[in-house]
């Protein structure tokens, strides 16, 4: 992970890829037809607005499951936030006779019937990040509704004294997001009983920095510029949306994400944005990396699946999972957490513009 950086041209090159079905991961797969013959693992991300999926996680996943089995091909695709092209690009999989693959949903109530008819071909799904409806045989990500409390206690703490007498804006996460609700709910937890007021609240399709922005915008003109105290937002993208938004508007009051992404790092340390949310992608990618190697080698997944959990319908329960920990990072800690565990490298972070802001907080 050491010396990679999040700016990377994705957008078009997903877009097209993802578009592109008949390739369906590397190129020289060819999209040829795999027989079941045990080797192949397919890996669906959702989408590409947010910078880490392309950076950390897939090619996180991709190390691992080559470290694990040399001669595993790992047959991959981005949905681009589109639910129907990450129905096909599933579908291809199925049809190619894999028999893992590794499912992060655009969007989860969609893939109930998409699992179902896998399961009966005998193809195992990993549920990554989000918790996909149907039988899935595995599922790796965050206690999602912790890390919503995280947030909360984060803004809580960025507004001090003032807390109990703020009124707060909540910018929420794509509502086809399984995780998003979770996040939403912990948050509540946590604000509605120590701020005065959540007065303005919506939840932002795609994750979108651009809609955060606009609906930051309405939310100005509908409360007046000091008619909150706070903003809530469930990630960095749409933090950096939200920050412009108030910037433009000479208003300056906390905000909060989650990702740990590089601008918002740098927003944090520029005294922008107040905190993120820092998950350790690495532990995450690598175990479900393992998981689907266990199960395309018939093996067993116990070992790496201490937790159970139900599905959000409550339809599908005892699915066997691994929820990771998050943590709260401010400018306090980057330095303890960020670059020590080498996710960014203090040169990527201090570029010339934060040379000054990272120097006052100590880092070097």
């Amino acid at each position: 992970m050491n010396g990679m950086t999040r700016r990377v041209v994705i957008g078009t090159a997903a877009v097209s890829m993802a578009l592109s079905l008949a390739a369906c991961g590397k190129a020289g797969d060819g999209g040829s037809e795999s027989k079941g013959d045990g080797k192949t693992i397919g890996l669906l991300l959702p989408e590409n607005k947010t910078t880490r999926y392309e950076t950390f996680d897939r090619p996180i996943i991709e190390a691992k499951i080559k470290a694990l089995c040399s001669d595993c091909v790992v047959k991959y695709n981005n949905a681009a936030q589109d639910t129907e092209t990450q129905k096909k690009q599933f579908d291809a999989l199925v049809t190619q006779g894999v028999k893992v693959i590794i499912l992060d949903s655009v969007d989860y109530k969609a893939t109930k019937s998409w699992v179902q008819q896998a399961e009966k071909k005998g193809v195992k799904v990993v549920a990554y990040d989000r918790l996909a409806e149907g039988p899935i045989a595995a599922y790796v990500s965050y206690d999602n509704e912790k890390i919503g409390r995280l947030q909360g206690e984060g803004l809580v703490k960025a507004l001090g004294a003032k807390a109990k007498d703020a009124n707060v804006v909540m910018i929420n996460g794509s509502p086809t997001d399984p995780n998003a609700p979770l996040f939403k709910k912990g948050a509540h937890s946590v604000l509605d009983g120590q701020v005065k007021k959540v007065v303005y609240e919506q939840d932002i399709p795609d994750w979108s920095p651009d809609e955060a922005n606009k609906k930051m915008g309405a939310a100005i003109d509908s409360l007046g510029k000091d008619g909150f105290q706070g903003v809530y937002s469930a990630n960095d993208g749409m933090a950096g949306g939200i920050i412009t938004a108030l910037s433009k508007q000479g208003i300056k009051v906390p905000v909060g994400g989650q990702d740990a992404e590089l601008a918002g790092l740098q927003r944090i340390l520029k005294g922008d944005q107040s905190f993120t949310i820092y998950k350790q992608i690495k532990p995450e990618a690598e175990t479900t990396a393992e998981i689907a190697v266990a199960l395309l080698k018939g093996k067993d997944i116990a070992p790496y699946t201490p937790a159970k959990v139900t599905s959000l319908t409550g339809e599908f329960k005892d699915i066997p999972a691994r929820l990771y920990d998050a943590q709260i990072v401010t400018k306090e800690n980057i330095a303890s957490t960020i670059i020590a565990d080498g996710v960014y490298k203090a040169a990527e972070i201090c570029t010339a513009e934060y040379k000054a802001a990272c120097e006052a907080a100590g880092i070097k």
